[in-house]
């Protein structure tokens, strides 16, 4: 079997730092040994799934011949009527009949190792700070809840219509309130940041303290 493929990332890299008005005022230097300085397509894949199948529902339910409404009488007699031999009018053989192996409510839930699953976050953080798809906002300026700031702020970035993943140090009740509404935007406290959320946005919009506190091991 073919080794897994792991990409190793050394050095600094630069994440430019914009402000609201969409001009690049600086730059912030990060070792990618901060972020674990690897980069691993496979267990980044299996964090997502495991997110995704968290997220099922489970709540899929087909009758089974015992289920469905009818007489379990034999509908014809066995032999002397010229036609195929026949049972009850529930089986999954008829029109109307129960459902043969179907599907019935589970639990698709499960989980990976909690080591793994912080190495996967990491590893898709610092898959965007690679791909140039990672930015600083140097302030956002909101003293009170503006949808209308924001979209504008998101369009001086070049962002209008691209999916952004806003990352505050805390719950920041203002940005949060002032971007939810606007199509392809999550804003999320940096604590709360998975494989696959990161990886679902397009872009990377960090404030300081947010970026910062991703810089920081985990115990």
């Amino acid at each position: 079997m073919a080794s897994e493929f792991i990409e190793t990332v050394t050095g600094t890299l630069s994440v430019p730092i914009f402000s609201r008005t969409g001009q690049q005022v600086g730059t912030v230097d990060v070792d990618a040994n901060e972020f674990g300085g690897k980069i691993s397509p496979r267990l980044m894949h299996e964090a997502v799934l495991m997110y995704q199948a968290n997220a099922r529902a489970g709540t899929h339910s087909t009758l089974r011949r015992g289920e469905v409404a009818g007489s379990t009488k034999k509908i014809f007699k066995q032999k002397g009527t010229g036609n195929a031999r026949a049972g009850t009018k529930r089986t999954n053989k008829r029109r109307g009949g129960g459902t043969a192996k179907g599907p019935k409510p589970r639990d698709y839930s499960y989980s990976l190792p909690r080591r793994a699953v912080r190495a996967a976050t990491r590893m898709a953080i610092l898959s965007k700070i690679k791909d140039n798809q990672a930015i600083v906002i140097d302030d956002f300026g909101l003293g009170a809840i503006k949808t209308k700031e924001v979209a504008g702020m998101l369009n001086a970035l070049k962002l209008k219509g691209v999916t952004c993943l806003i990352g505050t140090e805390n719950l920041d009740p203002i940005i949060y309130k002032s971007a939810r509404n606007i199509e392809g935007v999550k804003v999320l406290p940096a604590g709360e940041f998975n494989t696959y959320i990161v990886l679902r946005q397009k872009r990377l919009v960090l404030t300081k303290a947010a970026l910062e506190s991703l810089r920081k091991p985990k115990a």
